[in-house]
């Protein structure tokens, strides 16, 4: 018998400053049985730093992701039903970079760990052409310090301002530097 995801639910209370959105979000997320804390915690990460101000354009949703290769760990559709955002966690092949390139309107991989750097310098050479991708690296001390917030059940407070983030609970916080790796030379 296959074992089941975990659920663990979240309320994020952001102060995205750079964005200028303050707002409160109750998500929940599976947890794949074959994903760490770390995992979870960079697509939560994820989900913090691109929710919408509203959902005039589609809501940012957790897909399948690690359970599904035809779906990314983040989305958000427009109302027509439109890719604006595919957004990925971790060190994916540059094949599925490429293929989210053509179905979304904007790419957005966040990559940790320590080997996160030789992978990397592996694939940019076959990304350069996505005009549409946004790839930032958070270094592993601070990726594995969000994997110390993990829990059942989260109540986090993130604040994002001139590119820093501050992700915490009432005990304590953790400081996230992302790295821009690539970076169109348009903004969305």
């Amino acid at each position: 018998m296959a074992i089941k995801a975990t659920v663990h639910k979240a309320t994020l209370q952001i102060a995205d400053m750079d964005r200028n959105l303050y707002a409160t979000h109750q998500v929940t997320l599976a947890r794949e049985p074959s994903e760490t804390d770390e995992r979870m915690m960079v697509r939560l990460l994820a989900y913090a730093l691109h929710v919408p101000a509203d959902d005039h354009d589609g809501a940012l949703a957790f897909a399948r992701g690690a359970a599904d290769a035809e779906e990314p760990d983040l989305w958000q559709h427009s109302l027509s039903g439109e890719v604006r955002q595919w957004i990925e966690v971790g060190q994916p092949d540059e094949r599925r970079l490429v293929r989210a390139a053509g179905r979304a309107d904007r790419v957005l991989l966040y990559t940790y760990s320590s080997a996160a750097h030789i992978w990397w310098a592996g694939v940019q050479n076959k990304l350069t052409r996505l005009n549409n991708l946004w790839v930032w690296q958070l270094p592993a001390a601070q990726s594995q310090a969000l994997a110390e917030l993990a829990a059942r059940s989260m109540q986090l407070q993130v604040t994002v301002q001139d590119g820093q983030v501050w992700i915490g609970n009432n005990e304590r916080s953790v400081e996230v530097h992302p790295a821009p790796l690539k970076a169109p030379t348009s903004k969305y």
